[in-house]
């Protein structure tokens, strides 16, 4: 849902200048290149996709923590610092995502599986984005005219109920992959060791 939203944030709310928003799409690439580096280690020592995940999650609540509070105190190395674990700990969550939807190879599903996360991923993409776009404009809309209260009337305040819809929803999910991190009778799911091209479907 930031994706359209981190650099008007900075512009907006902590006054970046134009190169200096332009540079947080390097640092949320360098996170999320940071995190396909470890991603590819942990996964060498067959640590657990959906741990990898979870992780993932985690870091992001505390991402858009930083950016949320970058605002009231004018920081933006707090910003810059958020948008860097965005990128750091999406780049966690799709490599574990990816990786346990391969994991499925010995079902004789994983093409299926393959096929419905990106489909879920393209969707989710353009569903969080426009939603992104709608919630801050129209709540930052209603809190500049007043509507909201005196306290709530800053442009600040579209921006920041969408972060936190997203730290929300990040707990969602990590109550969802909770479970699947767990052993199931003792025992851990069953999960190849790698995947190569020739189980990837053609």
């Amino acid at each position: 849902m930031q994706d359209v939203l981190l650099e008007p944030y900075g512009g907006e709310i902590l006054g970046l200048s134009v190169g200096a928003t332009t540079m947080l799409t390097a640092l949320v690439a360098a996170g999320t290149l940071l995190a396909l580096v470890i991603s590819a280690r942990a996964l060498a020592l067959h640590s657990d996709p959906h741990r990898l995940a979870a992780w993932g999650a985690v870091v992001g609540l505390f991402a858009f923590a930083a950016v949320i509070f970058a605002a009231p105190v004018q920081s933006a190395l707090l910003f810059r610092c958020g948008a860097f674990l965005i990128g750091f700990g999406a780049g966690l969550f799709a490599v574990g995502t990816l990786t346990a939807a391969m994991s499925l190879n010995h079902t004789g599903l994983v093409g299926l599986a393959l096929g419905a996360w990106g489909a879920v991923q393209a969707t989710a993409s353009g569903v969080a984005t426009a939603t992104g776009g709608l919630l801050r404009d129209g709540v930052g809309a209603l809190a500049t005219s007043g509507h909201l209260g005196t306290a709530l009337a800053s442009p600040a305040t579209g921006y920041s109920l969408v972060y936190h819809v997203e730290i929300a929803l990040l707990f969602a999910t990590l109550i969802v992959i909770g479970p699947l991190t767990r052993p199931f009778g003792g025992q851990h799911h069953h999960r190849p060791h790698r995947f190569g091209l020739a189980e990837f479907p053609g």
